[in-house]
């Protein structure tokens, strides 16, 4: 019993101390998501960037393209570079 509260507290105490961007979307830059077909029920690969690449991937081997559900053009706030201000002449 001891120990099971000991790790309610510890959990209570460790959640509002993750960062407050956890549950933002993940940055994905691929629009296009091929799904192939096949007896098992084909497979998925969501990494194309034009329609184009996608068609000719799926072209002989059977399959679709669809837009990437999951597509976020935008990367994260950290990942973004900071340009120095320019010298005025």
């Amino acid at each position: 019993m001891k120990r099971a509260i000991l790790v309610s507290l510890t959990l209570l105490a460790v959640v509002p101390v993750l960062p407050a961007g956890a549950y933002e979307m993940p940055y994905d830059p691929y629009p296009w998501c091929a799904m192939y077909s096949g007896d098992g029920g084909g497979g998925t690969n969501c990494g194309f960037l034009t329609l184009e690449q996608c068609r000719a991937t799926v072209s002989g081997v059977g399959g679709s393209c669809t837009r990437n559900q999951f597509y976020n053009p935008g990367r994260p706030a950290g990942h973004i570079a900071k340009r120095a201000p320019k010298a005025s002449q």
